[in-house]
């Protein structure tokens, strides 16, 4: 299919699109991985810990040249200077991140993603989110996720006191502590408080059921979180922002979790709004 005439994709595109997806972030990921662990320039972008190599731009284009090769005129909104810069309402386009957690690559920490979503009219259809360095490939379509083509489920434990939850994406230095909030209030409403550094690769294990929740009251890029929330849901969880509304990838927020603990959960991210306007209520 080489058309992106307006409006609806159907439904026998799905599988097109998440095949062009698995191949665009395997070419993307296989790129990355060439330079892991390899002694690479960094760069800094928005502040000290918002890093940027030339891996990552490599890697965003063997990205791109992968999905132009059967999508040439779909739009892509990518996080290494793609144009547009937000995703299109209508139609179908593609939002991809060919280095999701570009702080854990450059210190050679394993956990790092390269995501691929496709859209239409602003929603995910098919998302594929590759770990490279640890050899495991998440995917979905309109029909289930799955792990190295295994079916994946999320989390069905009920229980705070079993949980698992991640605080995710990251707080500017003057919100500091509504991040300090938030995982006070998992620390003591939940198990275990894990932090993992790649926003996609922590939704992907919600996705598997390794972790219970992934939560931020901060908005965060397309790039950061379009197809890990779409494993999510095609997992059998549950994605909302802070007030507990469906998330689109231009909320306030998100809050993916099993669905068993999701109350739990925004109450544990509202913490952060509490902290930010000191009243102690949410506004």
């Amino acid at each position: 299919m080489t058309s992106t005439d307006a409006g609806d994709v159907a439904a026998d595109d799905t599988d097109e699109r998440l095949a062009v997806a698995r191949a665009a972030a395997t070419a993307g990921g296989e790129r990355a991985l060439e330079d892991f662990r390899s002694d690479l320039p960094v760069e800094t972008k928005d502040g000290p810990t918002d890093f940027v190599t030339e891996a990552d731009r490599a890697a965003q284009r063997a990205v791109v040249s992968k999905i132009r090769e059967t999508f040439p005129e779909d739009p892509i909104v990518g996080e290494e200077d793609e144009t547009p810069s937000t995703v299109p309402e209508d139609g179908p386009a593609w939002v991809i991140d060919p280095i999701d957690g570009t702080a854990n690559y450059v210190r050679g920490v394993h956990t790092w993603t390269t995501a691929v979503a496709a859209v239409v009219d602003g929603e995910p259809v098919a998302a594929v989110v590759i770990a490279p360095a640890l050899d495991d490939v998440y995917a979905a379509g309109q029909d289930g996720a799955t792990r190295n083509g295994e079916p994946i489920h999320v989390s069905e434990t009920t229980d705070p006191d079993a949980a698992a939850v991640c605080p995710t994406l990251w707080w500017s230095r003057d919100r500091r502590d509504e991040f300090a909030a938030i995982a006070s209030a998992v620390v003591n409403g939940f198990a275990d408080c894990r932090r993992i550094g790649s926003a996609q690769y922590e939704l992907a294990l919600v996705a598997d059921g390794a972790l219970d929740a992934t939560i931020a009251n901060v908005h965060g890029h397309p790039w950061d979180t379009i197809a890990g929330a779409h494993l999510v849901r095609q997992a059998g969880g549950r994605v909302t922002d802070v007030e507990g509304d469906r998330w689109r990838h231009d909320a306030r927020g998100i809050v993916a979790t099993s669905g068993e603990l999701h109350e739990e959960a925004l109450a544990a991210t509202r913490a952060g709004d509490q902290a930010a306007n000191g009243s102690g209520e949410v506004e």
